[in-house]
């Protein structure tokens, strides 16, 4: 039987990302990424409901998203899951299901702040919010990103 591990989410991050080197000198970064889902309950009121999910990045996808993004930023993320399985020290099982995103796309406009640091952002990050940033996993080499669509700020759909 044939399986698909894949995941699409929006959300804004919950923390400011912190930007971490392997001893092979792969960057990877973990971040917080809160998506909000709104439905109506029993009663027709509308009610929110947050859910937290953790995302490992890899590469110069890493690197982007430490220098661009603060807590609160828009992301759009797409990547698999992983389960992650530890035992502690008092010999209990834990385990723990991340993504770890292969894509993202900035979400916040040009000089819109997407983060409590707000402010404009610098020139260079239009690039990169018109095209996906690609993260090459820490066993693999890395591709130079895809060129930068043409059409400056349209969005394609």
């Amino acid at each position: 039987m044939a399986s698909f591990n894949r995941v699409i989410l929006v959300g804004n991050l919950t923390r400011d990302p912190e930007l971490r080197y392997l001893a092979s000198g792969t960057a990877v970064t973990d971040i917080g990424l809160a998506v909000n889902d709104r439905r109506k309950n029993s009663n027709g009121e509308w009610v929110d409901e947050t859910t937290f999910v953790d995302v490992t990045l890899w590469g110069r996808t890493a690197e982007v998203c430490s220098e661009y993004l603060t807590k609160g930023s828009p992301l759009l993320v797409e990547g698999r899951l992983k389960l992650d399985t530890w035992e502690t020290q008092d010999g209990q099982k834990r385990s723990k299901l991340k993504v770890i995103g292969e894509r993202m796309q900035m979400l916040s406009g040009r000089g819109q702040g997407g983060g409590e640091g707000g402010g404009p952002r610098p020139a260079r990050q239009t690039a990169q919010n018109n095209a996906f940033s690609q993260a090459a996993p820490p066993d693999e080499s890395y591709d130079a990103p895809p060129a930068e669509p043409a059409g400056g700020d349209d969005i394609p759909f």
